[in-house]
């Protein structure tokens, strides 16, 4: 039972949020400011969330073997599901999805392992995962009034522990890439380690020097930097962005009809739910951000589009989206709170998703490239969950201290000992070869054990706000 500081209980008698007792006036959220600048100010938020948009993709499809026209296909898909979700949680449908506020909506990282997981799995495929990720939409969807209750299985010693073994084994991809992937005969050629290195390099130049939201773009700067330095020495294909047309229409089901397997369809669902306790988290933050107290129903509202964008990516081939932490940040540096800005951000997103000449330029982006941003993206996920491990009470509670190493190593097996599995039911690999979901079903068991449930109702309140105390970890 969650109890105390739960932002998704009724809000009518007081409680967690109504320590947000400042109300701003509507006008700050629903302000429609002139076509011109909210196109503007939209398009900074496009520039923030962008390298995240386009990355995942790139991972995921390059992980699955994809051919640059299907890794086109997949990133065209992906952009017009981050616009057409991020209209649904700012403008909302009907009274009870979307929380219509200045939210930016992209892929979340935590579905990247299993999505790789279950399609890799010959008989399952993309029609496998994307059946996974449509059910795990509406799973979730309707979980949502009896989300809190199971809020308190995710302490910051899970939630916190999981990041950490999600970011270390995707760093486990990344640093191969930066070194030009597993499959180049060349593998390790000095070039691919020295263009690595430049993305790296500029990211911290553009963090440490630029200003504002230029600030927020360096991964992006970094891969464009990165990419015209293989340029220069002729290291870059783009003849198929000549062959394809300027403007086409994204279909659903264009990878074929989705199948639904068990296993991965509870894959997907545990990646979905942690997507929608991360929102959780940017919610309250947004909260504190716009001086907006938010309810419960607020709450509801907003997970119910997370859940719903969910289907929807799986509709459209794509992925789990979450609210952006960038552009959250984005409406605090800005002080610009109106919601229409995220509209016009999601309309250029929509706008871009049009264009099958920009996803093939984005799709040759050299492996290596790419390689050094998810070096800094991933290593950025397991930063936060260290973050989320710095609200755990590892002094006097000396078992979280095992759940921590036991979890972790449990979710280090998929990453370093890729066979280690080789001998369970093929169902099973789905879960067996995604290293996050292990270390966060090992921690909630492990948890469970040590410190119970009951102990754990100050988890969104963790997550959301690191600095506050935890009793159980």
């Amino acid at each position: 039972m969650i109890t105390g500081t739960d932002p998704l209980a009724d809000d009518s008698k007081g409680g967690f949020v109504d320590q947000i007792s400042t109300q701003v006036s509507a006008n700050g959220v629903d302000t429609r400011l002139p076509v011109a600048r909210s196109l503007t100010l939209g398009l900074q938020h496009v520039l923030v969330m962008y390298a995240g948009a386009v990355t995942v993709p790139l991972i995921v499809g390059a992980a699955l073997k994809l051919p640059t026209e299907q890794l086109a296909v997949l990133i065209n898909a992906d952009l017009l599901c981050c616009g057409f979700v991020s209209l649904i949680q700012c403008l909302g449908i009907g009274p009870h999805v979307g929380i219509k506020l200045p939210v930016m909506m992209g892929v979340s990282y935590a579905g990247i392992g299993p999505m790789i997981a279950i399609g890799s799995q010959p008989d399952m495929g993309l029609r496998g995962l994307y059946g996974a990720v449509i059910a795990a939409g509406l799973i979730c969807f309707f979980l949502v009034p009896v989300l809190r209750r199971l809020l308190g299985l995710f302490p910051p010693l899970v939630t916190g522990t999981s990041l950490l073994a999600l970011g270390i084994g995707l760093l486990g991809v990344a640093v191969p890439w930066a070194a030009g992937g597993t499959t180049v005969t060349d593998f390790a050629n000095p070039f691919y380690l020295v263009t690595a290195a430049i993305v790296i390099v500029v990211a911290l130049l553009v963090a440490r020097f630029a200003r504002g939201f230029l600030a927020n773009v360096g991964v992006l700067a970094g891969i464009i930097v990165g990419t015209l330095f293989a340029a220069a020495f002729g290291r870059l294909d783009f003849s198929a962005v000549e062959a394809a047309p300027w403007i086409e229409m994204v279909r659903p089901f264009q990878f074929g009809l989705p199948r639904f397997e068990g296993f991965a369809v509870i894959t997907m669902t545990l990646a979905v739910l942690v997507a929608m306790i991360e929102s959780i988290g940017l919610f309250f933050s947004l909260s504190e951000i716009l001086e907006r107290k938010l309810s419960a129903a607020d709450f509801a509202r907003g997970l119910r589009a997370d859940a719903l964008g969910a289907a929807i990516g799986g509709v459209f081939n794509t992925f789990p989206y979450t609210s952006y932490g960038q552009n959250i940040g984005l409406v605090g540096i800005t002080g610009v709170r109106s919601r229409f800005v995220c509209v016009a951000g999601a309309l250029i997103l929509i706008a871009l998703a049009m264009v099958p000449k920009a996803a093939h330029l984005v799709a040759g982006i050299p492996r290596y490239v790419l390689g050094g941003a998810a070096i800094i993206m991933f290593g950025m996920v397991a930063g936060s969950g260290m973050r989320i491990l710095q609200a755990v009470d590892f002094k006097t509670r000396r078992h979280n201290m095992l759940i921590f190493a036991i979890s972790l190593g449990v979710g280090m097996i998929p990453t370093l000992s890729p066979e280690f599995f080789k001998s369970f039911p093929a169902s099973l690999s789905p879960l067996l070869h995604s290293g996050v979901l292990l270390s966060m079903l090992t921690a909630i068991g492990l948890n469970m054990l040590f410190n119970g449930i009951s102990d754990a109702h100050l988890a969104l309140g963790s997550v959301a706000r690191n600095d506050a105390p935890h009793a159980a970890g």
